[in-house]
C-alpha cells in the first residue's frame, strides 16, 4: 500500500521514536502522579481499595456477585497493595503508570504516520489531556483501558502497514483485545472501529476475514466476564436515573472537563477534520489512493465506541463520561493534528507559521493547567472529605470512645468508608454499630445495626462518649442516629463542620 500520509514530514526513525516515547511516558507519569495523594479517596476508589484488601479467595467470591467487570483491575491492585500498602498515593500510582504507557503508545503510533516532532507533540498532549490526568490519579481501571486501546491501535496499524501480516500479529491483536475486554468491557466496541479502519485501508477487505476471526476469538475468550457482567447489570441500573446525556457531558465533561479547554480543543479538532476532508476529496478527484491516514484512525477510535455507547444510553444502564476514557487518546491525537495543520495555514507573510502552532500549544497547556490543579484539591473526588474525617477523629477522639456513621446515604457517599479505607486513624475507637465487615460479605459494603439495635445488644454499656459522623445534606445532619442517641441519654457536646460531613460528639 502507499505510505500513509504524514503530517509535514517523513515518518520518524524507529530508534529515535522509541527513545522519545519512553521520555514522553515518564513525563506523563510525573504529570498524573504529582499531587495525586492530596484528594480524599471517594466511593468508586473505595470499591477498588476494599476489594484489593480482601483475601484472594474472598475477592474471587465477591466478583461472582458484584463488580465482575472490574475484576481484572481488582486482582492486579490486590497484588499491588499487598506489596506496597494502600495509601491514596500508592493505590493511585498504577493508574499514573498506565497513562504513561498510553502516552508512550500514542507517541509511537503517531510517529508511524508523521515526524518525530509531531509524535512527541501528540504524546505530550495525551499526557496533559484532562480526562487522562484525572484517570491517572484515580484508583480505577480506566487509565489501563486507555493504555490497552492505544496498544491495540499500534497492533492494528502494523497489521495494515504490512501487506503480508503473519498470523502472529493477529494473535497479538486478539490477546490485547481480550485483555482489554477483561479490564473494561466496553473496549470490545473498538473492534468495530478497527473494522472501519480496515475497510478504508487499501487491501483492507482481504484482512476483514482475519479480523473477524481474531475478534471473535478474543470475545469468546472474554466470555466469562461478559456473561458475569450481564448477570450483574442491575448493579449500575441507578446510573440511568442519575446521569443524563447532555451536550455539556459529551462536549465538555467527556474529555476536556472545563469549557475553555473544550472550546480550544474542539476548534483544533475541527481544523484537523476540515483539512483532512479537503485532502481526501482532492485525492479522490485526482484518482490517487489515499491509503490509511492518522485522521481516519483517530476518528474511528473517537467516534465509533463513544457513539455506540451514547446511542445505547437511553436503552441500557446510564452513561458516565468516564466511559469515554478509552477514546481520550484519539481526542489528543486530533488536537495535535489541529495544531500541526495550523502551521500549514497561510495568514500573510508577516505571520510565521511555526509561531501560530507554538501559540496553540501554549494555549492548550495554559488552559489545561487549572483543570489539572483543580483535580488535585483536597475535595476534588466527588467532594469526598474522608481525609478530614480521619484527621478529626485521630486528633480529638479518646481511647474507648465509640463511633457511629450515617448509613442513610447512597453507598459511595457513606462516611463509614473513611474508616474502612484508613483504619489506622480510628485505632482504639469502638465501631459499635458494625454487624458484618465488608471483608466478610459478598460485596464491598459493610452491614450495620441501627443505634436502637446496637443499644439492645448492649454495645453502649460503659461508653460515655460517642462520635457521630454524618453526611451533611445542605449542611444539616438529619439521620435517625441522633434522636436514638438522645433517647439513650446522650447529649451533643461538640459539632465540627467539614466539607461535606459533620462530626458530632455526644456525651452522657
Amino acid at each position: 500500500m502507499p505510505r500513509a500520509s504524514a503530517p509535514r514530514g517523513a515518518t520518524a526513525d524507529p530508534g529515535r521514536l522509541g527513545f522519545a516515547a519512553v521520555l514522553v511516558g515518564v513525563f506523563a507519569a510525573v504529570v498524573s502522579a504529582s499531587g495525586s495523594w492530596i484528594p480524599s479517596l471517594w466511593g468508586d476508589e473505595a470499591a477498588s481499595v476494599l476489594s484489593a484488601l480482601r483475601p484472594g479467595e474472598s475477592l474471587l467470591t465477591m466478583l461472582t456477585h458484584v463488580d465482575a467487570v472490574h475484576g481484572a483491575y481488582y486482582l492486579g491492585l490486590h497484588a499491588w497493595v499487598h506489596l506496597f500498602g494502600s495509601s491514596p498515593f500508592v493505590v493511585r500510582l498504577p493508574s499514573a503508570f498506565a497513562v504513561a504507557v498510553c502516552a508512550a503508545a500514542v507517541t509511537w503510533l503517531c510517529g508511524r504516520f508523521g515526524s518525530l516532532g509531531f509524535a512527541v507533540l501528540a504524546g505530550t498532549l495525551t499526557a496533559i489531556l484532562p480526562r487522562l490526568t484525572y484517570a491517572g490519579e484515580e484508583a480505577r481501571g480506566y487509565a489501563f483501558a486507555a493504555a490497552l486501546a492505544a496498544l491495540l491501535w499500534i497492533v492494528v496499524v502494523e497489521l495494515i502497514r504490512r501487506p503480508d501480516s503473519s498470523r502472529g500479529w493477529w494473535v497479538v491483536y486478539a490477546v490485547v483485545l481480550c485483555i482489554g475486554i477483561y479490564v473494561f468491557l466496553y473496549l470490545a466496541l473498538l473492534t468495530l472501529a478497527v473494522g472501519v479502519a480496515l475497510a478504508l485501508a487499501d487491501g483492507g477487505r482481504r484482512r476483514l476475514k482475519r479480523w473477524m476471526i481474531a475478534s471473535a476469538g478474543a470475545v469468546i475468550a472474554a466470555s466469562p466476564v461478559i456473561l458475569l457482567a450481564v448477570s450483574q447489570r442491575q448493579q449500575i441500573a441507578f446510573l440511568a436515573h442519575r446521569d443524563r446525556v447532555t451536550p455539556i457531558m459529551v462536549l465538555v465533561k467527556m474529555w476536556f472537563s472545563a469549557r475553555p479547554f473544550a472550546v480550544l480543543a474542539w476548534t483544533l479538532i475541527a481544523l484537523a477534520i476540515v483539512v483532512w476532508v479537503r485532502r481526501r476529496l482532492r485525492l479522490r478527484r485526482q484518482g490517487e489512493p489515499s491509503g490509511l491516514d492518522l485522521e481516519t484512525v483517530a476518528l474511528a477510535w473517537l467516534v465509533v465506541p463513544t457513539g455506540i455507547l451514547l446511542a445505547a444510553s437511553p436503552f441500557v444502564a446510564g452513561y458516565t463520561p468516564r466511559y469515554g476514557t478509552i477514546a481520550a487518546p484519539a481526542a489528543a491525537i486530533l488536537i495535535a493534528l489541529g495544531v500541526w495543520r495550523l502551521g500549514d495555514l497561510h495568514f500573510g507573510s508577516g505571520v510565521p507559521r511555526s509561531a501560530l502552532a507554538a501559540l496553540a500549544v501554549v494555549a492548550v497547556v495554559v488552559s489545561a493547567m487549572p483543570v489539572w490543579a483543580a483535580q488535585r484539591t483536597p475535595w476534588a473526588k466527588n467532594k469526598s472529605d474522608w481525609n478530614d474525617i480521619a484527621a478529626t477523629i485521630q486528633r480529638d477522639a479518646q481511647q474507648g470512645d465509640a463511633i457511629v456513621f450515617d448509613d442513610s446515604v447512597r453507598p459511595s457517599r457513606r462516611p463509614r468508608l473513611a474508616l474502612d479505607t484508613d483504619p489506622a486513624a480510628f485505632a482504639g475507637i469502638a465501631d459499635v454499630t458494625l454487624e458484618t465487615s465488608y471483608a466478610d460479605s459478598t460485596t464491598w459494603h459493610s452491614s450495620v445495626y441501627s443505634v436502637a439495635e446496637t443499644a439492645r445488644l448492649g454495645r453502649f454499656a460503659g461508653v460515655s462518649r460517642v462520635w457521630v459522623v454524618e453526611y451533611a445534606r445542605n449542611g444539616d445532619a438529619d439521620s435517625t442516629a441522633i434522636p436514638d442517641l438522645e433517647a439513650l441519654g446522650y447529649r451533643q457536646a461538640e459539632r465540627i463542620t467539614l466539607h461535606t460531613s459533620v462530626v458530632l460528639l455526644f456525651t452522657r
